[in-house]
């Protein structure tokens, strides 16, 4: 199915929106403590519970609209009702923490094995929005997966060694600058590999 286009700002705010408004219920909710049913639940366990049907929901509206979803955004879904759930269930905010380190695994881990059979998975991701020669997506594949092992390692060692007011400033808008940083590092390389369309025509 074709992707429909819709508003980028629309877009945006449905792919963001769930993290930033987890931000905003956090810092409202994280001193206080609810009772249900006889136990009690942090604000940082509460505002996990509300954060799992908010990003579900607004996954489902991004697909209703473009008629098409990220392989990396179902999988990203399917963790976050993975790992949410279990730090619901069982009234522990390590398993919704290390969220993020199961993503990046699993995705360089993904990008790695594609590696070892020389093709880039990614190139069947993106080619379409960054096109590029054969050379430069196994490079950007290298860089990307070397880049997620990164970003795992990181988160664990944050939320181990930190407060949680540090993993979730880390969570909302480290991970998000880190990302958009490394892109930006990447542009001597997107130059380089480019399909210059003049020549292919």
């Amino acid at each position: 199915m074709d992707e429909k286009k819709i508003n980028p700002i629309l877009k945006l705010a449905l792919e963001l929106g769930p993290v930033l408004l987890f931000f905003i219920l956090y810092l409202r909710l994280r001193d206080q403590t609810f009772d249900f049913g006889g136990t009690e639940y942090s604000g940082f366990i509460v505002v996990t519970a509300v954060f799992i049907p908010l990003i579900a929901l607004s996954t489902l509206v991004l697909y209703r609209l473009t008629g098409k979803i990220a392989k990396m955004q179902i999988m990203t879904l399917i963790l976050v009702v993975i790992f949410g759930g279990l730090t619901v269930w069982f009234n522990d905010e390590r398993f919704f923490k290390m969220k993020p380190t199961m993503i990046y695994l699993l995705f360089g881990g993904a990008l790695g094995i594609g590696l070892l059979r020389r093709q880039s998975y990614l190139q069947y991701m993106m080619e379409d929005v960054m096109p590029l020669q054969p050379e430069g997506w196994i490079k950007l594949t290298q860089r990307i997966t070397l880049f997620f092992f990164g970003l795992a390692i990181l988160n664990e060692i944050i939320w181990r060694t930190m407060s949680t007011d540090a993993w979730v400033n880390f969570k909302t808008f480290g991970l998000t600058a880190a990302v958009f940083l490394f892109f930006m590092t990447q542009g001597g390389l997107l130059t380089k590999y480019a399909v210059d369309d003049g020549k292919d025509n």
